[in-house]
């Protein structure tokens, strides 16, 4: 049986705005029927902090800390906490939620874009697993995250490796269309990702940034040698391609279609209106 062709798209490293501009405009032309199902990765310049929608940034966030460190900072439209878009892969998946293959429910429709994520652990010879919160009290915590940080959140299929979370993803739905997008972590700094957030003292973030070690993990913590982006990028397009039974072919957007992203990274994702809105 032929395998359905969906777009792949590297679009490198961008601005923030950029990127959250890009995300928002594939969803928009998918459900228009400008461009097929797509999967994207891209990288952040410069290496940024990214919110989720419903964060309240100057509550959460230590914006002083972000500047001072030179880094970009934007709300994504997707839900889900704060990540530190450094050392890592970043994707997005776009697809109709009327697409065959993607289940009504959105926490199974998540498992199935993220079977593309497990092969491309796997295809570095990494021991990944999908875990399920069994627990109530672990349910419980998936609608009342303790912190700010996104890889100290739980989340139905987690993704990892020697139990620790490897991958963290948010997903939303508009105009019939799934924008799943994620952190594929290569290297992990802890203590920066934490001088970024406030607590109400430094016994607490102490204890914050213990717990997280448990719980969160970057590939190269794990794996018994370096994996470099170009060979991370080659696994999880593999993945991809595996875990949703697709081919992927390399799709151009158009030079208007570029002038559109970059009006509305500036007219929106740049604007205080936006990343501080909560």
């Amino acid at each position: 049986m032929k395998k359905e062709t969906w777009a792949f798209i590297d679009s490198g490293d961008c601005s923030p705005s950029f990127n959250m501009a890009m995300d928002e405009l594939l969803m928009i032309w998918h459900s228009e029927g400008l461009i097929p199902p797509t999967i994207r990765f891209y990288g952040w310049n410069p290496a940024t902090l990214s919110i989720g929608y419903f964060q309240k940034a100057e509550k959460e966030i230590n914006l002083e800390e972000v500047k001072k460190r030179g880094l970009g900072f934007v709300r994504r439209a997707t839900g889900g906490r704060a990540v530190l878009h450094e050392h890592e892969l970043t994707y997005s998946v776009i697809v109709s939620e009327e697409h065959p293959d993607m289940p009504k429910n959105v926490t199974e429709a998540y498992r199935v874009i993220s079977e593309g994520i497990l092969k491309g652990f796997q295809n570095l010879g990494l021991d990944a697993y999908f875990a399920v919160p069994k627990t109530e009290e672990d349910r419980a915590a998936l609608k009342a995250p303790r912190s700010s940080v996104c890889f100290d959140a739980p989340s139905w299929y987690e993704l990892v490796v020697e139990g620790r979370k490897v991958a963290g993803s948010a997903q939303t739905r508009q105009k019939g269309v799934i924008l799943q997008h994620g952190s594929i972590l290569l290297d992990l700094d802890e203590e920066k990702l934490f001088s970024l957030f406030n607590f109400s003292n430094d016994r607490i973030k102490e204890r914050m940034m213990k717990t997280f070690k448990n719980k969160a993990v970057a590939i190269n913590d794990v794996s018994s040698r370096k994996i470099h982006l170009d060979e991370a990028k080659m696994a999880f397009k593999t993945g991809f391609e595996e875990g949703l039974n697709i081919q992927l072919e390399p799709f151009q957007l158009t030079d208007t279609q570029m002038d559109e992203i970059k009006q509305l990274a500036a007219q929106k994702y740049e604007s205080d209106e936006w990343n501080y809105m909560r």
